[in-house]
């Protein structure tokens, strides 16, 4: 059986960090507030002249050398993002072409939050069928731009930034199975609702978000899916070396580590210095964990998201 494996992964963050101390002095907020509810101390924004596609080159480049990998090779490109640079072409080519890629396949994925592990899951499935050799798959955001930042409700908790994995495939263990699912019933409760018509946003084009349903739907969905994908697998939770989560808020990731569990000490975090970069937040954890030596060749990750739509998935990985 051929499996896909993690090979290289890298990540990459803005220069420009905006704490909760700056963020009091433009709404009605504090750093108490924030971190008390969310976890989040500070976030990372993209300048000005930043696109979504700089940070996917950076965080790219970074994998590529992890994994030992010539651009040359890759031969998928699969990008998750809520903010692309244009309608179209696609970040993923805008990216292709920044990196000096020629002929792979390359398109981007739409999921929010859970973009990383959707984009992740579809390239697993090239790499498995002989689609794909090799694969390059990123979760990149600059968020803040779709922010409206007189509204406390949703400014604190995002931020901007990139991350991204190689692929490859291999006789041994590698992704061992991937769990997707979507309800737009809920369509409402996180979203950007404005559309795009004659060449304006016709409408809101900033993040609206019901709190405390999102809240409580999120923590259902990711107890179910760790059922679901330890279930799949015939594991029992203490197979579980390491929760690689969505970074959202403090609450619903100790929610999640609970169901498993785990100690906080076997769970990634990232969201204090992050805050929710939606589709980079999984990849950049990844990185962090993979790059300061706590996650070793052989551990067992369990990565999770869920974004708006809503979409909510995971992804059980052997490293």
């Amino acid at each position: 059986m051929i499996y896909s494996r993690i090979v290289g992964t890298g990540g990459y963050l803005p220069d420009r960090i905006l704490t909760n101390a700056e963020l009091a002095t433009k709404v009605d907020t504090s750093d108490e507030w924030i971190v008390g509810r969310t976890g989040i101390k500070s976030r990372h924004i993209a300048a000005e002249n930043e696109s979504t596609c700089d940070l996917a080159e950076q965080a790219s480049l970074k994998a590529l050398e992890a994994a030992n990998v010539d651009i040359s090779e890759i031969d998928l490109i699969i990008l998750g993002t809520t903010t692309p640079d244009r309608i179209y072409p696609s970040t993923a080519c805008l990216l292709q072409a920044r990196l000096g890629n020629h002929g792979a396949a390359a398109f981007d994925v739409q999921a929010v939050c859970s973009g990383f592990v959707y984009a992740l899951s579809t390239a697993d499935k090239f790499i498995k069928t002989g689609a794909a050799k090799c694969a390059l798959v990123i979760g990149a955001e600059v968020y803040s731009r779709i922010l409206n930042w007189t509204d406390r409700g949703t400014c604190i908790l995002f931020g901007d930034g990139a991350g991204a994995v190689v692929l490859k495939p291999d006789s041994e263990p590698g992704i061992l199975s991937t769990h997707l699912h979507a309800d737009g019933a809920y369509k409402d409760l996180l979203t950007v609702p404005g559309q795009v018509a004659n060449g304006r946003i016709n409408g809101d084009g900033f993040t609206k978000m019901q709190g405390n349903e999102v809240f409580k739907f999120a923590v259902n969905a990711l107890r179910n899916i760790v059922d679901e994908t330890l279930q799949a697998n015939q594991l029992d939770k203490d197979a579980i070396d390491w929760l690689v989560p969505h970074q959202a808020n403090i609450r619903i990731i100790a929610a999640t580590a609970k169901k498993l569990k785990l100690p906080m000490e076997q769970v990634i975090v990232t969201v204090a210095e992050h805050g929710n970069t939606s589709a980079a937040s999984v990849p950049l954890a990844l990185d962090v964990g993979v790059r300061d030596g706590r996650i070793q060749r052989g551990d067992m990750l369990l990565l999770e998201a869920i974004g708006g739509g809503f979409t909510w998935g995971s992804v059980l990985v052997k490293y």
